[in-house]
């Protein structure tokens, strides 16, 4: 997420518009990027992208800057990508295979990018079974590269807890590998 000047952050919570859309500018892939590592759909992850933009118009006026913007925005993040994750845990994993599905069936694409869109098939599928919270530390940890400190403060949980859902996500891709003999 590129950095956003303090005065950027002022006015867009005063009301000002063009304030707004330099934030939105500004944090819109990285956003986006993160629900969809947490929802494994893009669809879903563009109306979470929607929605935490929305809870970011709505609640700037009271951000207080004891944390990063960026600190903010991952816990608005996480937290509604979470929620949307709980509601359609059933049906994303119906349209998670028909997606792949549909992709696997165009053109044929050269060997790196089918073996690229592969391995992001199967680390869809993987994180498909660890639970929302789970996912959601997984993606911070491995994916964004965030310390445990920086997850708790995210998800505004003891980092104890961080580290016991790390765990257990680990131990949980870890045992549904070797049972598919990957390890």
């Amino acid at each position: 997420m590129q950095d956003i000047s303090l005065n950027i952050l002022i006015r867009a919570a005063s009301g000002d518009i063009n304030s707004f859309e330099e934030i939105y500018k500004a944090a819109a892939d990285f956003v986006y990027s993160l629900a969809l590592r947490i929802i494994n759909n893009a669809q879903d992850a563009e109306d979470v992208t929607q929605e935490v933009f929305l809870k970011i118009h709505k609640n700037l006026k009271s951000f207080q800057f004891r944390s990063s913007f960026k600190t903010w925005v991952y816990r608005i993040t996480v937290n509604t990508a979470i929620n949307a994750a709980r509601k359609s845990s059933k049906e994303l994993n119906k349209r998670a295979d028909f997606d792949v599905a549909i992709q696997t069936q165009g053109s044929q694409p050269q060997q790196a990018e089918f073996d690229k869109e592969d391995n992001e098939s199967k680390v869809k599928v993987l994180l498909d079974k660890l639970n929302p919270d789970q996912r959601a530390c997984i993606v911070l940890r491995e994916i964004q590269g965030l310390s445990y400190e920086k997850i708790a403060e995210a998800l505004k949980t003891n980092i104890n807890t961080v580290r016991t859902r790390i765990k257990r996500a680990r131990e949980t891709l870890l045992a549904i590998s070797e049972k598919r003999g990957e390890i």
